[in-house]
């Protein structure tokens, strides 16, 4: 999936596993994996074993996200709990390096991966789901669009502790209108010179919409 700022492609452990550790390593605090199953991970090997066993297959499909300014992969993304049959799909174990957060890139990440759902595959739901405790995920899935459709208690454990979820989607008949609001936040003409935006995703969403 190519974009202007990033390009999100399927893991390949020896092409990103050291980008991607390098740039998680920033994260200096692990807060990256705070509401993750999985992680911090402190050596290269661990973080290796773990994206060859939990990352390469089918479902969830994990994607690198590479950062077209470095030239290194800084986040990674997959789709999930995939069903052609009932045309859902959902996407999660977003994690995005520090320097890929608040980014233009990190943004374009998330369309290019709804354009692959809606526009090229024809999926008719699009998911989202997160500890309802990560207000940094559930403000980034109602920034995206998203709509928030209940928390499910104690939904599932781990790391010791129960975890309600929150539930997020978008369906078809949003995305035409979501993806016109990302493609005009995404113009250059919305940024000024010191790169801060003109008109904000939900704004831009609100004046699409009419």
């Amino acid at each position: 999936m190519q974009g202007t700022h990033c390009i999100v492609e399927p893991i390949d452990v020896r092409r990103h596993a050291a980008d991607l550790h390098a740039a998680f390593r920033a994260d200096r605090e692990g807060r990256i994996w705070t509401y993750m199953s999985y992680g911090p991970f402190p050596n290269l090997d661990e973080f290796e074993d773990w994206l060859e066993t939990s990352c390469t297959g089918n479902d969830p499909m994990f994607h690198a996200i590479m950062d077209k300014a470095s030239g290194k992969a800084a986040g990674l993304a997959s789709f999930l709990r995939i069903d052609p049959s009932n045309g859902a799909i959902e996407v999660g174990n977003i994690a995005y390096a520090p320097p890929l957060q608040r980014t233009m890139a990190a943004t374009e990440a998330m369309l290019l991966m709804m354009r692959r759902a809606f526009g090229e595959l024809g999926y008719r739901r699009y998911e989202w789901k997160c500890d309802a405790l990560n207000e940094r995920s559930r403000n980034a899935a109602a920034r995206l669009g998203f709509r928030f459709e209940g928390v499910f208690r104690q939904a599932v454990v781990y790391k010791g502790r129960n975890r309600d979820t929150a539930w997020y989607s978008v369906i078809d008949a949003e995305w035409p209108v979501l993806e016109a609001a990302f493609t005009a936040w995404l113009d250059p003409a919305n940024f000024n010179a010191d790169g801060t935006q003109v008109a904000s995703l939900a704004e831009i969403r609100l004046r699409v919409a009419g």
